[in-house]
């Protein structure tokens, strides 16, 4: 069997090599050379990068076979995201492989504006002993102000708290009870900007956050005040900064990013109280060790089909550990789905009742479409593509939630309108402390079957001796029965006969169960891999 071809662009640490072991051809070219990644993306499937190889349009579109590009850090301003999700590509990234060392580089920028440490260390080494113009301050009884309390946000929160400061932070998207859990009181930008001794950044760049911190807000500040920013450059209106470093306004800085990078010479470096790095927020052995192994586990599961948490062109984000299981299910009542249609929905809903609901749930629609979809088009069906093949197809699709599950603690349907106005639906949910999974309906029928590799569905009208014809004719075919239900409507009216069988029924024999037993319709469904 031909082996998945994984192309590493750029440097991936030994970890994360490991990580992809035997089980796929790995090839190696320099992303940063154009002629040479091009022709070399020609039939890989996945391709991991850094920050020096341009993943745009082109390189996209000379790489016919590609399901996924990884980023072995955080940023993605080199991947066309649009691009490579028009063409089914997932775009993965390690957005906590840097978080502890980012957090703890802030913390050393802290420390480093208020004690002075870089300006004494040069004075130092030059022959100069001036204790007494490198006095600092003391971060004891200070305010420091958090801009982002995200997950790098909180970290430095955590650390910041044995210092004996008090934390305020801005950040909209954040509940005032939450931050309060964390020992840290929200308030506006303004009264952030007007209380802090300290401010500290940690927004992503956006449209809204570039220039964020500018003219006006410097204005506002504290002369005292230090800023540290080790984010992303452009946050932070350099020219700003500097007119208010110059005429006072702001008492030093720490600065890790700048708008244009790399950048080697800056109005902000005549100022001896402002320290700066080279973007090193990320550089530490262990970050680099993470983001290789978490964007080759990342690659393992998009290329097996399997939801891919750091995907970043998919909508539902990380999974809360109470959806988790409820993934294979729904994809197996996405291919169970199609196998009762027999054709593609006009319209698909995907019902979530019960406790589950109150969750993220909306990576559930992209687990029940790679089901459906699974057994309708040639190329492998992921969590990036399933949308756009509904889409393509015209199939309108809802996500629907409840916290009210009358007869199940959580339960998932796939319910759907065909072309001619008929509907399909099946429910399924998991049981007990091992979570087995079971199917509790079809088509408005109740059951509760276990869905194997193997089922069988046939609908007619309720009389006597149905189940023993089934049971001749399949045992005639060598065919073997794990199990049987049967449900109906009303005495007399409609019934379902839902079977699990040891192999899969030839359609013939499908074919001779439904004449026979004068069945409305019959279905198998093989939920084979």
């Amino acid at each position: 069997m031909t082996k998945p071809v994984v192309l590493v662009a750029e440097e991936l640490s030994e970890a994360g090599l490991a990580v992809l072991g035997a089980d796929f051809e790995v090839r190696h070219t320099d992303g940063a050379d154009r002629s040479q990644l091009l022709p070399a993306l020609a039939d890989v499937d996945a391709l991991i990068i850094r920050s020096a190889t341009q993943v745009d349009a082109e390189a996209i579109a000379a790489a016919p076979k590609l399901r996924v590009v990884a980023r072995a850090g955080v940023g993605l301003d080199n991947v066309d995201v649009e691009a490579a999700t028009k063409a089914g590509v997932m775009v993965v990234n390690a957005p906590t492989s840097n978080i502890t060392s980012a957090a703890e580089h802030t913390i050393a920028l802290i420390l480093a504006s208020a004690r002075n440490v870089a300006q004494a260390h040069a004075a130092l080494k030059g022959g100069e002993w001036k204790r007494s113009k490198y006095t600092g301050v003391e971060l004891d009884q200070k305010v420091v102000g958090i801009l982002g309390l995200g997950k790098i946000g909180q970290l430095v929160a955590q650390r910041l708290q044995p210092f004996g400061v008090e934390i305020i932070a801005y950040d909209p998207y954040l509940q005032p009870a939450r931050a309060a859990a964390m020992g840290v009181r929200l308030v506006s930008l303004d009264e952030l900007l007007q209380q802090s001794d300290f401010i500290t950044v940690h927004l992503p760049k956006s449209k809204e956050t570039i220039g964020l911190i500018g003219d006006r807000e410097l204005h506002m500040v504290k002369p005292t005040v230090r800023i540290i920013n080790v984010a992303r450059g452009g946050i932070i209106d350099e020219n700003a900064l500097y007119a208010a470093l110059k005429e006072g306004r702001v008492a030093g800085a720490g600065i890790d990013v700048f708008a244009k990078e790399p950048c080697t010479d800056s109005p902000l470096f005549e100022f001896d109280q402002v320290v700066v790095t080279p973007h090193l927020g990320a550089s530490t052995h262990e970050a680099q060790e993470k983001a290789g192994t978490q964007v080759a586990r990342s690659v393992k599961l998009a290329l097996a089909g399997e939801f891919v948490p750091d995907a970043v062109n998919v909508q539902g984000g990380a999974v809360a550990e109470d959806v988790k299981p409820g993934l294979p299910l729904t994809e197996k009542l996405g291919r169970i789905f199609t196998a009762l249609a027999g054709e593609v929905a006009t319209r698909l809903d995907i019902e979530v009742r019960g406790e589950i609901a109150s969750q993220d749930v909306r990576v559930l629609e992209l687990a029940a479409l790679k089901g459906v979809f699974t057994d309708v088009v040639e190329d492998a069906v992921t969590y990036v593509n399933a949308p756009l093949l509904a889409k393509d197809r015209g199939v309108a699709v809802e996500l629907l939630t409840s916290t009210e599950s009358p007869d199940w603690r959580n339960v998932i349907t796939v319910h759907g309108v065909l072309a001619d106005g008929r509907t399909v639906s099946v429910s399924g949910t998991l049981s007990g402390p091992r979570q087995i999974m079971k199917i509790v309906e079809v088509n408005g029928y109740a059951m509760e079957i276990e869905p194997t590799e193997h089922l069988a569905f046939f609908t007619y009208t309720d009389r006597p001796g149905i189940v023993g014809i089934v049971g001749r004719l399949l045992g005639e075919h060598n065919v073997n029965i794990a199990s049987m239900q049967v449900s109906r409507d009303v005495k007399g009216g409609k019934a379902l006969i839902a079977l699990t069988v040891d192999t899969a029924i030839p359609a013939e024999v499908v074919e001779q169960i439904a004449q026979e037993i004068g069945a409305d319709s019959g279905r198998t469904v093989d939920l084979e891999d």
